[in-house]
């Protein structure tokens, strides 16, 4: 295989032999403890190792200095106590054959005055970041000195630390904030012309090359077109890597594209689904083409076609697949045993990265495992002992995923459900256009359930004499939800729902009240094909911000769709009753703040206000079983079996997962199902 897949090749970098074409570049999924890349960091990326990557990059945005704060759980690399985790990242990761490099860098602006040392950021100028909304201190000489120092003494803790090479971060951080004009504005010898601007940055290289020495690899992660008016344009950029390379001191460029000092610029930087695939691949190769150092590039690569292409049309050296191993770790291992069909595709919905915009840590929509690994498997293992009879009611992600993993373990599975095809509310979400490729979930997991020999039985309501007549030994009621209206203190009746509406069902009427109180893709993404049809909408949440749990790279669209169809927006109100007055439905909204009323006469309400569980089987069911439907949340949580017996006349064990418990989301439904059915 390695003879012709060009993604199988090596590639020499400076003396480092790469084994594949295949990389993870660095990023910060917010695993750290204490600043450190602990075990479970140290796991999360010895998978990528097991499953056969040539490179894996650690520590996205890794600080080097105290006055550059983490902004989102990053590494702190700025003094000697990380070394112990470094030299166990390194001991872990370089038995598979994987190299190792972290990316180093100072926020500069890019991060928050009022956290950990509370210490005014720094940047060339005082320009304030819109993102991070600080008022950054203008450098002085001494500050220059000493983040050059730093720099350097970060890099001599990679190679101290067994790494292959350290990787300096220079998009919308402070080094680049020197190159581009849209922050330095010094009248120094470090502004003014592109030389003058790119002094800081020759001295922080200078000062890595006198700490590393020679033989450790040194590379740069830069825009090659910061696409923003008054920025670096195509041209900046490459005469800037041109320059960095003519010192001879750099190994490799990994280029992106774009600007990221605003959340709707950093939404094009990471693009998500409704993008097209590659979309900055030609630019990447045409850095390439001009310069004489190897090319990296990452960018919405999520499929093994696309990154052949680029390495077989020689656009660039290596292809970077992140988002694509947090879905499948084991993308390298699948393609040389030719089972490229059975990678589970990114579907770049972007939870990952999204997740980590409110608060959160870096989990793949539809892997659990990734990010969890001392814990979850990625490879299900085989039961010991007899295989079982499991039989799972509702085919959404949750019962596939829970027959999936049953059917791994051995077991016998028969998966009911009621509808002609599966997928549940993910094919509601796909009905909209730009989140179509969700759909690449559900054809996964049902594309696995065949391949395990799973009996789907499509177009079958499952009733208590159904389940039963399997004679099962566990029952998973995976039924999922319908939407709450319950909410509403009259007229429930009157009113649609988001799957009313991105069903078909129901078609948006000319003037629409839209009234949100989830903030997830549900409400948003049905506001949109509402606002996209034509009507006139006003969409209303209780919220006191809109798309409050969407995060960075998602909601700008969002916001888009709305001011281009001139979209009514109204926060701090919730929704009340609806009742009908001529041809008219009066839609009732109260605002808790200053506890007044007000009301709105429109066409037609539609509502999001999550699911109530379809759980009418399961309580059915719960008498004959032997643990009277109970989950021991302990065992569940250690991971351990479930071994309640409640009733010692039942016959099976009764579970149900996903939204048949709660409204939740496919991640949550997921997690259910793994952590539940790893242990059957």
């Amino acid at each position: 295989m390695s003879q012709i897949d060009p993604l199988l090749q090596p590639f020499q970098l400076k003396h480092l032999i790469l084994k594949n074409r295949i990389l993870s570049t660095s990023h910060e999924p917010a695993y750290a403890e204490d600043a450190k890349p602990k075990l479970r960091y140290q796991l999360y990326h010895e998978e990528k190792a097991k499953g056969g990557i040539a490179l894996t990059m650690f520590g996205g945005s890794s600080n080097i200095a105290p006055d550059s704060p983490a902004a989102f759980g990053q590494i702190y690399i700025g003094d000697d106590s990380v070394l112990p985790y470094l030299q166990q990242m390194a001991e872990r990761i370089h038995p598979y054959g994987t190299a190792l490099m972290c990316q180093i860098t100072h926020m500069g602006r890019r991060t928050f005055w009022n956290t950990e040392h509370w210490l005014p950021t720094i940047a060339p100028s005082c320009v304030r970041e819109p993102a991070h909304r600080s008022f950054p201190k203008e450098m002085e000489l001494a500050d220059i000195k000493r983040v050059v120092k730093a720099y350097g003494a970060a890099a001599r803790r990679c190679r101290e630390g067994g790494l292959d090479g350290v990787e300096i971060e220079a998009y919308g951080h402070l080094l680049d904030s020197f190159w581009t004009p849209l922050v330095n504005r010094r009248a120094d010898q470090y502004g003014g012309s592109l030389q003058n601007r790119m002094r800081f940055s020759l001295e922080v290289l200078d000062e890595v090359r006198k700490q590393v020495g020679d033989d450790f690899i040194v590379g740069i992660r830069m825009s090659g077109d910061e696409a923003i008016e008054g920025g670096l344009t195509r041209d900046d950029c490459l005469q800037i890597a041109q320059t960095l390379g003519a010192t001879g001191m750099l190994d490799f460029v990994s280029v992106i594209k774009g600007y990221i000092a605003t959340d709707e610029a950093l939404s094009h930087v990471i693009p998500n689904m409704g993008t097209p695939g590659a979309p900055h691949l030609e630019l990447a190769a045409a850095i390439k083409a001009e310069i004489d150092l190897p090319v990296f590039h990452a960018g919405r690569i999520a499929d093994v076609a696309t990154a052949r292409h680029a390495i077989s049309e020689g656009l660039i050296d290596m292809v970077g697949m992140v988002r694509a191993h947090m879905a499948d770790p084991h993308i390298v291992a699948k393609i040389e045993r030719g089972e490229e069909d059975q990678i589970r595709p990114c579907v770049g919905v972007g939870y990952c990265i999204d997740n980590i915009y409110v608060g959160g840590e870096a989990l793949c929509l539809h892997n659990p495992a990734t990010g969890r690994e001392e814990t979850m498997p990625h490879i299900i293992p085989k039961a010991t002992g007899k295989p079982r009879k499991v039989a799972v009611v509702g085919a959404g992600p949750a019962g596939l995923e829970a027959a999936r993993v049953c059917a791994e373990r051995g077991h016998q599975v028969v998966l009911f459900e009621a509808n002609r095809e599966p997928g549940g509310q993910a094919q509601l979400a796909a009905r909209v256009p730009r989140r179509q490729d969700i759909i690449g979930i559900i054809d996964w997991l049902y594309q696995q359930v065949q391949r395990l020999g799973v009996d789907v039985r499509l177009n079958c309501y499952a009733q208590p004499h159904d389940v039963l007549a399997e004679k099962p030994d566990v029952v998973i009621i995976a039924t999922g939800g319908l939407p709450n209206i319950d909410f509403l203190q009259t007229g429930a009746d009157l009113v649609a729902t988001t799957w009313d509406i991105l069903s078909g069902s129901v078609k948006p009427a000319s003037e629409v009240l839209m009234f949100d109180d989830n903030g997830r893709h549900q409400g948003y993404s049905c506001a949109e094909v509402i606002a996209e049809q034509g009507a006139k909408l006003e969409f209303v949440t209780p919220d006191r911000m809109l798309a409050q749990e969407i995060g960075g790279t998602n909601y700008p669209v969002y916001f888009k769709v709305f001011y281009d169809n001139q979209v009514t927006i109204t926060l701090n109100y919730r929704l009340t009753a609806v009742r009908r007055q001529g041809d008219k439905l009066i839609a009732t909204l109260y605002n808790e703040y200053n506890k007044s009323t007000v009301e709105r006469a429109v066409d037609q309400v539609v509502v999001e206000h999550g699911t109530l569980p379809m759980d009418d089987l399961y309580f059915e069911l719960k008498p004959d079983s032997s643990n009277l439907g109970e989950l021991d949340l302990d065992a569940l949580i250690a991971g351990r079996p479930q071994t309640l017996v409640n009733n010692p006349q039942g016959t099976y064990q009764l579970f149900r997962v996903g939204d048949a418990v709660a409204s939740r989301n496919i991640h949550a439904a997921m997690y259910d199902s793994l952590r539940l059915c790893k242990d059957i």
